[in-house]
C-alpha cells in the first residue's frame, strides 16, 4: 500500500443560528440549502500530509440569510518514504481518502443538525468523489 492513514479528527465545527427567525426559515426552507464539500491537503511532515475534508450548508441564493454549518474533518496520512508518484498522490487526497472518511463526516453533520431540531435533514449517504475529481479534471 501507498499510505495509511494515521488519525482522524474534527478539526473544525461551526454551527451557528444566530435568530429564531433563522431557524424557523431553515426549518420551513432547507431545499433553498445546498451541501458543499471542500478538500483542501498541506503536508506536515517529509512523508505526512493533512487532508482536510470539509461538508458545509450554503445557501443556493446569496440574498438568502446565511446559517453557519460546517465540519471540518482532518486525516493524517502517512505515505509511503519511497512514493513520488503526484498523480496518484492526487488520486490518494481527492478521491481516497474522502471516500472513507466520508460516511463518518456525514454522521458527525447529521448529528449536530438532529440534536438541534432538524430531524429531516438529508444529506446523501455517499458521494461519488472519483466523478468529482474526473470533472475538475475536464
Amino acid at each position: 500500500m501507498s499510505y495509511k492513514i494515521i488519525a482522524k479528527y474534527i478539526k473544525n465545527l461551526n454551527f451557528d443560528i444566530s435568530k429564531p427567525d433563522k431557524f424557523f426559515s431553515l426549518t420551513k426552507d432547507i431545499s433553498l440549502y445546498k451541501f458543499k464539500i471542500d478538500i483542501k491537503s498541506n503536508r506536515y511532515k517529509n512523508n505526512i500530509i493533512e487532508i482536510q475534508t470539509t461538508l458545509a450548508l450554503e445557501p443556493k441564493d446569496k440574498n438568502l440569510d446565511k446559517i453557519n454549518a460546517l465540519v471540518t474533518y482532518s486525516t493524517l496520512v502517512e505515505l509511503d518514504k519511497n512514493f513520488t508518484d503526484k498523480k496518484k498522490l492526487e488520486e490518494i487526497i481527492l478521491i481516497q481518502i474522502p471516500n472513507e472518511i466520508y460516511p463518518e463526516l456525514r454522521k458527525v453533520f447529521i448529528f449536530i443538525f438532529e440534536n438541534s431540531g432538524f430531524r429531516e435533514i438529508k444529506i446523501d449517504q455517499s458521494v461519488d468523489f472519483k466523478k468529482l475529481y474526473l470533472s475538475r479534471q475536464n
